[in-house]
């Protein structure tokens, strides 16, 4: 008989390498998975439309909706955990918040600013 414990072990182990240092002592989040994980669909479905936007030629739609899915990123780094988020858990969940709203004020801000030549 194999013991199958083992791997397990081995994986948690692997798992826990790739956390992120900043967040170790960050408690969980209150959301279960699965609204993690769709709240972070919804991320994902908002790049989609701005991809979409920018296809059809409609650029400062785009920017707008860009400048909103910056500053839903900057909420959702403070909801989900940090292994949810993978790669857009970049450093500790200050800065990451702080930084991707500002962004996402800084696009919000030319993209509304900008004169719409209606002519």
């Amino acid at each position: 008989m194999t013991n199958r414990s083992r791997p397990a072990r081995i994986g948690d182990a692997r798992l826990r390498l790739l956390d992120n240092p900043h967040d170790r002592n960050n408690p969980p989040s209150r959301l279960s998975r699965t609204v993690q994980m769709a709240l972070l669909g919804l991320f994902v479905l908002m790049l989609l439309a701005v991809i979409a936007l920018l296809l059809v030629d409609r650029w400062r739609r785009a920017s707008v909706m860009l400048g909103s899915a910056m500053l839903y990123l900057a909420v959702l780094r403070l909801l989900l955990d940090s292994r949810v988020l993978g790669i857009l858990a970049v450093r500790s969940r200050r800065f990451d918040t702080a930084f991707t709203a500002a962004i996402g004020f800084g696009i919000l801000w030319i993209a509304v600013s900008v004169d719409p030549l209606v002519s």
